[in-house]
């Protein structure tokens, strides 16, 4: 896989991090799936699914983030999802549509908390 030379697009910083994620269609409650994530962001996170999904598709999904005791309920907006393994495996780009402030704050001192300690590596 090549690096990306290019420009930084992203508003905010991510960092790769693995996370359980429950997740399912918003519009079809109690099919949930569970999944990891491979980064995550105060805007977004990248998930591996085992199905491809449409862009602008609505995800509700239950985290467990190890800085709150708490589970995470949010929804994410499907931004992109390509295929890794043929008709088994995906990485799916999801966009936060939801996420509350007090959260959003907490996740961005974790974000920079685990890219400083990756630096110092």
């Amino acid at each position: 896989m090549e690096k990306y030379a290019g420009a930084e697009r992203r508003k905010y910083p991510r960092a790769n991090a693995n996370f359980v994620v429950s997740y399912r269609v918003k519009q079809y409650p109690g099919t949930y799936d569970l999944s990891q994530t491979k980064n995550v962001s105060q805007g977004g996170l990248l998930i591996t699914t085992n199905k491809k999904f449409e862009n602008g598709t609505q995800l509700a999904m239950t985290i467990r983030f190890p800085f709150v005791e708490q589970k995470i309920e949010i929804t994410g907006e499907v931004i992109d999802s390509k295929e890794i393994v043929k008709g088994l495996i995906y990485e799916t780009r999801l966009r936060f549509t939801d996420l509350p402030q007090e959260f959003f704050k907490e996740l961005g001192i974790y974000i920079k908390e685990l890219l400083e300690k990756w630096s110092k590596k």
